[in-house]
């Protein structure tokens, strides 16, 4: 296993409401030194979570929403962050009633993906919802999102969908598609 780098040092350079720019100066194995900027959580975060949320053995829920980071909105699947004290599994679900009108009666962990590790320190977990009920939540969405659903046998086409542009959603339901195939649950 590789040798990690040692800190020299490390200070915030910016910081807004949601982030913080950190630099790190790093040393590395070969005596080289580099400064590497970094968004970090604000230090209160407990993580957050991303739902595949299935209507059937085919079917997942999506959710439309204004993305300030394009400007657009963009079909994704319902995601959140997780609150003081509240679980993963927990708040899975109540993110999923809050954004999608569903809760849902089976929850699993399915796995941690993070959005970009060269720069960002953030993660969130994957969990599968299965056994839907409808049951809403008011949340804090500035105005309704509306809810729509992707076949797992069309995510090919999805990825090319001018709406839809998050990665770790892409990966989530290939996995979740994977999963269920494994499973027996997902026709073939």
């Amino acid at each position: 296993m590789r040798q990690k780098p040692t800190v020299l040092s490390s200070e915030i350079v910016a910081s807004s409401r949601l982030f913080r720019v950190e630099a790190v100066q790093l040393r590395f194995a070969n005596g080289t030194e580099r400064t590497y900027e970094r968004l970090v959580g604000r230090g209160n975060g407990y993580g957050a979570v991303m739902i595949v949320a299935m209507l059937d053995s085919e079917h997942a829920v999506l959710v439309e929403e204004y993305c300030g980071g394009t400007d657009e909105y963009e079909l994704s699947l319902p995601k959140g962050l997780i609150e003081p004290g509240e679980d993963v599994l927990a708040a899975a679900n109540r993110e999923l009633k809050e954004e999608a009108g569903y809760g849902a009666r089976q929850l699993e962990h399915i796995t941690e993906l993070s959005l970009s590790p060269g720069y960002m320190s953030q993660k969130i977990q994957v969990v599968l919802a299965t056994d839907l009920y409808e049951e809403s939540l008011p949340g804090d969405e500035p105005e309704p999102m509306r809810v729509d659903r992707v076949s797992l046998r069309e995510l090919s086409a999805l990825a090319q969908h001018p709406q839809f542009s998050e990665g770790r959603a892409l990966a989530a339901l290939y996995l979740v598609r994977d999963l269920l195939t494994q499973r027996g649950v997902f026709p073939v």
